[in-house]
């Protein structure tokens, strides 16, 4: 597929188009020349645009260098037999040195372009027929020295973005690599937590259904110890996901206490502030159900203050988020996410509960089960 035209690459935004106001100023100075010399002069000038055009295109290949030498012969020509102050396109030249990653190749071509410049700024003040005043000469000496110190900055400019692109390219492959590490990490404790687990179940299963005919006794007993492996097995999903990196309900209260002020819900938070006993794998699952039902209140309420109550108590915890909104119609009991939630509350072996008193209230109910000294 053809490419359509583009004055100068698109990555460089406007930068590039800023620049060509200052051709202007030779393009003015040459309707003061006549004949032969202003046809060369303007010439001259297309043939600058070519190069600071190209210059842009080339960066980084050998045909760089060729058309920086054109740009930077016509700044000699222009400033030597024209008008001294054509020096001043040597700003264009400067901009591009910096953009040199090679140091001696940089300094190589600094180098030449204060030779160029001093040259024609030397020529001029030794001439005889009308040379340089003093005034004159300390005007140009503050433009000379700032052209000439100009390609450190953008050398170092271009280098400071270098590095940010070796970064942030750096960044993401690490990212990439952390995230295949937790993969892999993710299968192996599978693996190794469940792999011979659901083995045994399967085996078991095979042998309560020989035994079922012929001993009924050992068949239960073998089922028995199915339900004991199989909620082994649940132990050891819920701590690999707790292992994992997952939200506290401190952290999605605070979060929702933002969403709800951002929409305008004043909000109050009265209970519990210590959830430290409560595993961080309920945790989890209550604080997703909290931030669906404060995502179900500003979308759908049209309340104006919303009071969420935490009360934990040695058997359970219970969190109730209510508003002063419209209520919820009974048609919609079960939707805005709601069913979603109450598949989440039974994996903790929660559940919720909801009605309208002078708006909605949602109270989340979850069990806190001890076995010896451990919450599950």
């Amino acid at each position: 597929m053809k490419q359509a035209f583009s004055l100068f690459p698109r990555q460089y935004g406007f930068f590039p188009y800023i620049f060509l106001i200052y051709i202007g100023f030779p393009i003015y100075n040459l309707t003061k020349e006549y004949g032969i010399k202003q046809l060369m002069g303007y010439g001259m000038v297309l043939l600058f645009l070519v190069t600071y055009r190209q210059l842009y295109f080339s960066m980084g290949n050998k045909k760089f260098a060729y058309w920086l030498s054109v740009q930077m012969a016509i700044v000699f020509i222009f400033s030597m037999f024209y008008d001294i102050n054509y020096i001043f396109l040597g700003f264009f030249s400067a901009n591009f040195i910096g953009w040199y990653q090679n140091k001696r190749v940089f300094y190589r071509r600094l180098a030449s372009l204060a030779m160029i410049v001093i040259l024609p700024f030397v020529y001029y003040a030794i001439r005889e027929e009308t040379p340089l005043t003093p005034s004159e000469l300390i005007y140009f000496i503050p433009f000379l020295i700032i052209m000439l110190i100009s390609p450190f900055g953008i050398r170092s400019m271009n280098r400071r973005m270098e590095l940010e692109k070796q970064l942030a390219k750096a960044n993401k492959q690490i990212e990439e690599l952390v995230k295949r590490e937790e993969r892999v990490r993710i299968a192996r404790d599978l693996h190794d937590t469940l792999g011979h687990t659901l083995s045994l179940l399967t085996l078991k299963s095979q042998l309560v259904q020989r035994l079922l005919p012929a001993d009924p006794d050992r068949a239960r007993s073998e089922a028995k110890e199915m339900e004991i492996t199989s909620r082994s097995a649940l132990k050891q999903v819920r701590e690999l996901v707790s292992d994992m990196r997952a939200a506290t309900i401190a952290e999605e209260l605070l979060q929702i206490q933002q969403i709800l002020r951002a929409s305008g819900i004043t909000y109050h938070y009265d209970g519990e502030a210590d959830f430290s006993r409560i595993p961080p794998f309920t945790q989890n699952i209550v604080g997703m159900c909290v931030r669906e039902a404060a995502t179900n209140v500003v979308k759908h309420s049209r309340a104006a203050h919303c009071q969420v109550t935490a009360k934990l108590s040695t058997e359970k915890m219970s969190i109730i988020i209510a508003d002063d909104g419209m209520g919820i119609p009974k048609e919609k009991l079960f939707g805005n996410g709601l069913n979603g939630m109450k598949e989440r509350l039974a994996l903790v072996d929660g559940y919720l509960a909801l009605s309208n008193q002078n708006g909605a209230v949602l109270k989340i109910t979850v069990p806190i089960i001890k076995r010896g000294e451990e919450a599950i």
